[in-house]
């Protein structure tokens, strides 16, 4: 999230948190170049965070990437702050460090042989540094398991009953057989004759089940990428 998108004002009195949840209190103020928070009730802790170190703003917590030992080396205000004075300002918060007495020794030349005192102003310079930050999702791959028909001839052995004649046997006329004309041509006589047949169909059965068991697996694969950082380069700074 870029520190344009954050509602500023909706982060005042909420937690600031920096890398390894690093607590640096309640956000105080926001101007346009840091971010003023407060730690502790009685022994109060000032920082003064550039607001491009901003991570992210979850509705409850700005969250920072600096560590705690970054913050306390370079962004712990060095003056103390009056304890009455609970709600800062938005201009921008400047530090001044203790007044320092400096004793030159000088040569008979003419040059200047007085203490000289100067008060001096800290100047913050950012030094950034990029991290990994590796986030995981799920992907679902397919594996595919094939069913394949496999044919095969089998052979049952099955009884069919049929009828057929056994016999024919002559007897004399019984007294309920009517007489009729004897025949003047051949003539057919039809003797139905019952038998099986047998009917094949196919019908389906489940043989067996093929259970299909899944477990999780645990794979460790190393993130390679380039990470950039700061460094001062004082290699042009004019020393006295």
């Amino acid at each position: 999230m870029s520190s344009n998108d954050i509602p500023w004002k909706e982060t005042i009195k909420k937690e600031a948190r920096g890398i390894d949840d690093a607590d640096f209190g309640e956000i105080q103020s926001v101007d346009s170049e840091y971010v003023i928070t407060q730690k502790g009730i009685i022994d109060k802790e000032f920082f003064s965070i550039p607001i491009n170190l901003v991570h992210d703003y979850d509705g409850n917590r700005v969250l920072f990437k600096v560590t705690e030992e970054e913050a306390r080396n370079s962004y712990l205000q060095s003056q103390d702050i009056d304890s009455d004075q609970n709600d800062f300002d938005n201009s921008e918060i400047e530090t001044e460090t203790t007044t320092t007495t400096t004793t030159n020794d000088h040569d008979d030349d003419g040059s200047l042989s007085n203490t000289k005192e100067e008060n001096e102003k800290e100047e913050f310079i950012p030094l950034m540094s990029e991290e990994l930050d590796v986030t995981k999702r799920v992907v679902v791959d397919e594996t595919v398991i094939t069913k394949k028909p496999v044919k095969e001839i089998k052979t049952i052995e099955v009884q069919l009953i049929r009828e057929e004649i056994e016999s024919i046997e002559r007897r004399p006329p019984s007294s309920q057989t009517k007489a009729q004309s004897p025949v003047q041509s051949p003539k057919e006589i039809k003797i139905p004759l019952r038998r099986e047949e047998a009917e094949v169909t196919n019908k389906p059965y489940v043989k067996e089940e093929a259970v299909v068991k899944k477990k999780t697996v645990t794979d460790k694969k190393e993130i390679t990428d380039e990470l950039s950082s700061e460094e001062l380069d004082t290699s042009n700074v004019n020393k006295e």
